[in-house]
């Protein structure tokens, strides 16, 4: 990891309850003279507030120039104008007059204590993009285990953005303590989140938000029992191997590259299947072949564009982890069902 990353990680990101999951996997040690991005509990609020969430977003004017042959032109466009960072000046996007600015510090972090109940915590926050997008996740103190060995914390994921990448959402997702993924809290199509657009007039409706979430009381509950069900279902060597052939075909590979990455995903998934501490354990089950998919994207897939930390995050605040779990599921229950 570049001490570039390492310092991006350090400057916009803080992780809590290191105590009771052990730090995250791209932990490095604060320098001297710095502070430190982890917490053995939940993140103080202000910490979030002072560290992070100190600046605001504004609405700006736009203007476009343009030289003729009469000389400079210029002009205000009244139908756009600018989002950015009051004290960087970085804008993030062009918007249409109905756009509503939803503040990082009200949105998720005011409006998040007022859905939740006492005695949870921010288990990690951070800025994703130089701020367009930011997330807070809200976990309960104590690690869940289940009979089948699966070690994981409910998480209230609250994201929106600034850059109108993403709605301001609130959704329940599940951090997978052994491998420091996350995962959907529940394989739906429905979901298990709340949207609110950036539109004039935009607000929340705290009743309608506990109602729909059914916050962390019903996580834990609804995740054992999908880990109970995917654990039952037995995966056979002559099963993994058609799962492979549909989730990574060799076949649809039109060039040696594309081959070779085929090859060398599916080398990995195997490893990941057959010796991985993270999967192994569930090896021959439905849920080691979906521990084995989603540890693949987080840990050791082809990363372009930006740190694998700043991926990952971005995936699961843009619903992405909980796409790759539905339709992993989805491919294994196909290849069952020919069997």
């Amino acid at each position: 990891m570049s001490k570039e990353t390492k310092l991006w990680l350090n400057n916009n990101t803080l992780i809590g309850y290191t105590a009771k999951r052990g730090n995250a996997w791209h932990y490095r040690a604060a320098d001297q003279g710095e502070q430190s991005n982890h917490y053995p509990g939940a993140v103080p609020v202000e910490d979030v507030l002072s560290r992070l969430f100190y600046w605001s977003a504004a609405k700006g004017t736009a203007k476009a120039t343009w030289i003729t042959e009469n000389g400079v032109t210029s002009r205000e466009d009244t139908k756009r104008f600018p989002v950015g960072r009051v004290d960087t000046g970085d804008i993030f996007g062009y918007f249409a007059d109905g756009y509503e600015i939803h503040q990082y510090r009200d949105w998720l972090v005011t409006q998040v204590g007022n859905i939740l109940d006492d005695g949870l915590g921010i288990g990690s926050a951070g800025l994703l993009k130089n701020g367009a997008q930011a997330w807070v996740s809200v976990e309960v103190p104590d690690t869940i285990r289940t009979p089948e060995g699966v070690e994981f914390r409910p998480n209230l994921l609250a994201c929106t953005s600034h850059d109108g990448s993403i709605a301001t959402t609130y959704k329940r997702v599940v951090t997978n303590v052994v491998c420091d993924n996350t995962m959907a809290a529940g394989l739906s199509e429905n979901g298990q989140a709340i949207k609110i657009k950036h539109s004039r007039n935009s607000k929340l409706k705290l009743a309608e938000a506990r109602d729909a979430l059914a916050i962390m009381h019903t996580v834990t509950e609804d995740f054992a029992a999908q880990v109970k069900a995917l654990c039952e279902i037995e995966v056979t060597p002559r099963e993994w191997s058609k799962f492979l052939n549909v989730h990574v075909p060799t076949t649809d590979a039109d060039s040696k590259t594309k081959q070779t990455t085929a090859a060398n995903k599916r080398a990995a998934l195997s490893r990941l299947w057959n010796s991985d501490n993270r999967v192994e354990p569930w090896k021959g089950t439905a849920y080691g072949v979906l521990q084995a998919v989603n540890t693949y994207v987080h840990h050791e897939g082809t990363v372009r564009g930006a740190s694998r930390a700043e991926r990952n995050m971005s995936s699961a605040v843009l619903g992405k982890f909980d796409v790759l779990d539905l339709e992993t599921v989805k491919t294994l229950d196909r290849v069952l069902a020919d069997a």
